[in-house]
């Protein structure tokens, strides 16, 4: 069993699934595989729910709600984990995705179906940046790295697994499984992490930051809901085009205000003075934006341009999923032997090649091969960057930071969907010549992104051990 203190870790020598720790690191992949899985199981099995439950012109919302309440809730939960600990919010988080999937399963209608997949995001709000702030918590800086390799291999098999799972409860059970699914790896989560981790808190009373709280949920989610659904489900140039995005940023700065008073904000503003920690999170951004580039347009470019089946084009997608988890696993090596600077500078590289040999690729191989490239750098990238971000600040800090980190790239991935959507829309025509000149215009965007992910790793400060 493992415990842990405030700034003390017990460590020993091995990492792997059989250590010491290996039970906690096990139910920290089997709570990622949660928000994993159900971000892909569902792709497969739309039509199903379509036809069950109508509201075709709705069901872009199933996907949209969930990221939207994942992403606005990960600096409140990081900001809990600080003040109570880890393990009483993820356990809530878990709880939390439990009773939702159930009440998925079970959904009458398409509304009520989008109403309980924002619950499930509430639950993902806490399990992913909480099990990565665990895992910086119960493992050394050496450590790390190869521990970011098991958490993100998760994401990799669930690319596979999730789809598969998907298109099979559909087609022989029925698409409520896909939901039903999850309530014995809830369990189990919860079994395994209640068992073995055992955590030492300071108690004292606590002054939350309410108004913090709500004005940094609504004022993200109208910014994000804005760069969503703006040119899609309503013009740029419109009253709820302009309106949503300009309330969001109002309520943002509202937010700020509040939080130069505050005794304890929900997201310190010291966040934003610290060098390492604000070019971390730009970092973290055009990460998102890359990875929203990829999972949105790649698929679509391999079936319509490159004429094959949506299984070929779910596995060449996958293949980024399988080279981030290698690169990860390996990552401590080279940040310890040269630093996280240089270490980031090198998958900025292979990043910016991979997206480079995309906008030239005209076969399945071909993109394949580049996703597998950027996702390897990817690997090099954000796995350094998260573990250094973490390692700068001590116990009391850490669930601030990473879920900084997170929501960081949750807006990347918001502002890469606007953006990426808007270039589409303006070239996209119903011929396919126009479609494959429309995907290679957002992936020449995404590698001049990239090339700005990696002129902002070049401003981090050189640390080879913090």
């Amino acid at each position: 069993m493992q415990i842990y203190k405030r700034g003390h870790v017990q460590t020993s020598v091995d990492v792997g699934l059989r250590s010491e720790r290996g039970p906690i690191l096990l139910a920290l992949m089997v709570s990622t595989g949660l928000v994993a899985i159900d971000a892909t199981i569902i792709a497969t099995a739309v039509p199903s729910v379509v036809t069950d439950l109508g509201g075709f012109a709705q069901f872009p919302w199933l996907f949209s709600v969930f990221l939207l309440a994942q992403a606005v809730t990960v600096p409140i939960y990081g900001k809990l984990a600080d003040l109570f600990g880890r393990k009483p919010i993820i356990l809530f988080g878990i709880g939390l995705f439990l009773v939702a999937s159930v009440l998925c399963g079970l959904a009458w209608s398409m509304p009520a179906l989008i109403v309980f997949r924002a619950l499930q995001g509430l639950g993902a709000g806490a399990i992913q940046p909480i099990s990565l702030t665990i895992a910086g918590d119960i493992y050394s800086l050496a450590e790390r790295g190869k521990v970011q390799g098991y958490l993100a291999s998760v994401w990799g098999i669930s690319a596979i697994a999730g789809p598969t799972l998907g298109g099979v409860f559909a087609q022989y059970l029925t698409w409520r499984w896909i939901f039903f699914i999850n309530i014995p790896l809830c369990l189990l989560a919860a079994f395994m992490l209640g068992r073995n981790l055992t955590e030492t808190v300071e108690r004292k009373k606590h002054q939350l930051d309410y108004l913090g709280a709500a004005l940094l949920s609504v004022g993200a989610a109208l910014l994000i809901l804005g760069m969503l659904e703006g040119g899609e489900a309503w013009p740029w140039i419109s009253l709820p085009g302009i309106g949503i995005p300009a309330a969001g940023v109002v309520l943002l700065a509202w937010f700020i205000a509040v939080e130069r008073r505050a005794a304890e904000p929900v997201l310190p503003l010291w966040i934003f003075r610290h060098r390492f920690l604000v070019i971390g999170c730009l970092i973290a951004v055009g990460v998102g934006a890359v990875l929203i580039g990829l999972t949105s347009y790649v698929p679509t470019y391999v079936q319509a341009v490159l004429h094959t089946s949506p299984l070929t084009a779910g596995f060449t997608l996958a293949m980024m999923t399988i080279g981030w988890p290698i690169t990860a696993s390996l990552s401590s090596r080279v940040y310890l032997r040269l630093g996280f600077r240089v270490t980031a500078l090198i998958g900025s590289a292979a990043t910016l090649c991979g997206t480079v040999l995309l906008t030239v690729s005209s076969s399945v191989a071909s993109v394949a091969l580049s996703c597998f490239i950027i996702g390897a750098g990817l690997g090099f990238v954000a796995s350094p960057t998260l573990i250094a971000a973490q390692s700068t600040v001590g116990w009391s800090d850490r669930g601030v930071v990473t879920g900084a980190n997170m929501f960081s790239r949750s807006m990347g991935s918001a502002v890469g969907v606007a953006l990426f959507g808007a270039m589409a829309n303006a070239t996209l025509r119903r011929d396919g010549a126009a479609l494959a000149v429309a995907s290679q215009r957002v992936f020449l965007a995404v590698a001049i992104l990239a090339l700005l992910m990696g002129v902002a790793v070049a401003f981090l400060p050189t640390l080879k051990s913090v």
